[in-house]
């Protein structure tokens, strides 16, 4: 392996002036500059970020541990963190724990491994058994997508009780007087507050808690929207009005009443929940909840630099929620 000494032999100067070069290359001339640089071209010298790391005293690298990379929504939250690392001089290991509480416990082990600097996480274990672990190696963490349930850590989330309130009011404005919920399991927070939403506005609207139909899943995808629109065309009476927790269950509901010749919105209005990029492109443009990812990564990102900029200065976590906002498209709006 080519090392800092190999350049700086190379080109004819010290291992210090390698050094500024490439940390500090307005100290060195730029003659000297341009043929150190030449020199590592030519060699193939990769710098060495653990050697780095013991002489900062401080890793670069944070950790991105995200629930599903399949779904945009986690694409953009990724990318708003990435742009925030990037202009706090820090680089960003983005991983997907695929909803799998087993998966994030190994994520997380490399990253006490690797001593990352600190971790983005919306965490796959309701139990928060990986977030103990953080807590025990003294690795800062922020909480993305998610509430911190106590002071002891900072968060960005979504406020999703009132989006869904925002997606069962407009169904309810719309007429319906009966709304079929589709979303995964209970013990996923977003999908617990979503439908409390949605029956905080039925319960405004005057009506019963069982106007609210749940078909639950065990995944926020698009098979398993497509599953739940087969089990929709089998309920009595048919429903008129749907919800679902997420766009991709809601692109998977809408592929299945497409197949079953149901219309969309004359028959089965359908509102989601993200506002991904396919949301409007959909073969009928679909109504979403939309959630500020990339501005939620982005904050997120600025908190974990914040409070690791300088070791030992105290600081004061915060819990910050954004507000959705409805964005209105033909799935839910009947024509004349």
């Amino acid at each position: 392996m080519i090392g800092i000494k190999d350049v700086a032999r190379e080109a004819g100067v010290s291992v210090g002036t390698v050094s500024n070069v490439i940390n500090r290359p307005d100290l060195v001339s730029e003659a000297t500059r341009d043929r150190v640089l030449s020199v590592i071209s030519r060699l193939g010298y990769v710098r060495s970020e653990s050697a780095r790391q013991l002489r900062a005293g401080a890793s670069r690298i944070v950790a991105l541990l995200v629930l599903d990379m399949g779904n945009p929504f986690f694409v953009d939250l990724a990318s708003g963190a990435e742009r925030a690392a990037r202009e706090a001089g820090l680089r960003v290991m983005v991983c997907n724990s695929a909803q799998d509480a087993a998966e994030e416990a190994d994520y997380v082990a490399l990253f006490t491994e690797l001593r990352v600097r600190g971790v983005l996480v919306t965490p796959a274990d309701p139990a928060g058994r990986s977030l103990e672990v953080l807590r025990r190696q003294n690795i800062p963490y922020v909480l993305t997508d998610r509430v911190a349930s106590d002071a002891d850590a900072c968060s960005v989330s979504v406020d999703d009780v009132n989006g869904g309130r925002l997606a069962a009011q407009h169904l309810i404005d719309a007429g319906h007087r009966s709304i079929v919920y589709v979303g995964g399991l209970a013990d996923v927070p977003q999908v617990r507050d979503r439908r409390a939403g949605a029956l905080a506005a039925l319960a405004g609207a005057g009506l019963p808690p069982t106007a609210l139909v749940d078909v639950t899943t065990a995944r926020l995808d698009v098979a398993a929207g497509r599953d739940a629109g087969a089990r929709l065309l089998g309920l009595a009476p048919r429903p008129g009005a749907v919800f679902c927790a997420n766009d991709l269950l809601t692109l998977g509901v809408l592929q299945s009443l497409f197949d079953a010749g149901v219309k969309v919105p004359d028959q089965t209005a359908i509102v989601g929940y993200d506002d991904i990029e396919f949301a409007a492109a959909a073969a009928v443009p679909l109504t979403s909840v939309r959630q500020p990812a990339a501005a939620m990564g982005r904050i997120a990102m600025e908190l974990l630099a914040e409070e690791t900029a300088q070791a030992g200065v105290p600081h004061t976590h915060r819990q910050i929620v954004l507000q959705p906002e409805l964005v209105v498209r033909s799935s839910s709006l009947r024509r004349g």
